[in-house]
């Protein structure tokens, strides 16, 4: 993995971890993605193959309320709480969350942290 970008080592990782991974009835997946200016979060259950709740950054709803945030891990806890919010509304309290490859720090932990205050188990 040396002479890699890191995208392709972000996609190597999210493969490995891809196999242990799966979002069920009962414990459905919570996938981050992060891009240069935007985060997004989603509730997908596999076996249906459905996304049950999403929030992202670009939602209007969202758009207000993160104008007064400072910083990316403001932000990203934010959209946190939006998308336990939706899916606490929908009877979804455990899940599984899934990094998509990015390392556990940073945005992608204020994100984790930020559903697990609206009540979302993981």
């Amino acid at each position: 993995m040396i002479n890699k970008s890191r995208v392709k080592q972000r996609m190597f990782v999210k493969s490995r971890v891809a196999k242990k991974i799966r979002g069920t009835t009962e414990r459905p997946r919570l996938v981050v993605y992060r891009s240069l200016h935007h985060m997004y979060a989603q509730v997908i259950d596999d076996s249906q193959a459905k996304t049950l709740v999403a929030a992202s950054s670009l939602e209007k709803t969202l758009k207000e309320e993160l104008k007064g945030a400072k910083g990316q891990k403001e932000v990203a806890k934010r959209i946190g709480l939006a998308v336990a919010k939706k899916a606490v509304q929908q009877n979804i309290k455990k899940v599984v969350f899934d990094r998509n490859g990015y390392l556990y720090h940073g945005v992608v932990k204020s994100l984790a942290d930020g559903a697990r205050e609206a009540g979302l188990e993981f």
